[in-house]
């Protein structure tokens, strides 16, 4: 099954973060290279012409983030969106956060 036609699960800490291969093997499977930060999180930044277009951007980020219950870190500035996914709960990265990405990289 394809990351964007899966769902995020609960989370709640008690599981291991992603291995380096592990993330090797998801970031596969997404369309764009997103880059890992430290192991624990990964980034992408898009670009946009303007602010409202940005802002419009990050709001469908965060229609995903509520739907899948797994919200990313979005630093909105004038022209780009910063969209940083990691677990919290584990303190690195787990299936959520590419299956988020996935589905992010379909807006």
């Amino acid at each position: 099954m394809k990351l964007k036609e899966k769902r995020c699960k609960p989370c709640e800490g008690g599981v291991p973060p992603l291995e380096k291969e592990e993330i090797q093997a998801y970031q596969n499977e997404l369309k764009n290279e997103w880059e890992v930060i430290d192991q624990k999180k990964i980034r992408q930044t898009y670009s946009f012409k303007d602010f409202k277009e940005a802002l419009n951007f990050a709001n469908k980020v965060g229609e995903i983030a509520e739907e899948e219950q797994h919200h990313p870190d979005l630093h909105v500035y004038y022209g780009k969106v910063v969209i940083e996914l990691a677990t919290h709960a584990i303190g690195g990265l787990s299936e959520n956060d590419f299956i988020v990405a996935s589905k992010i990289e379909d807006l």
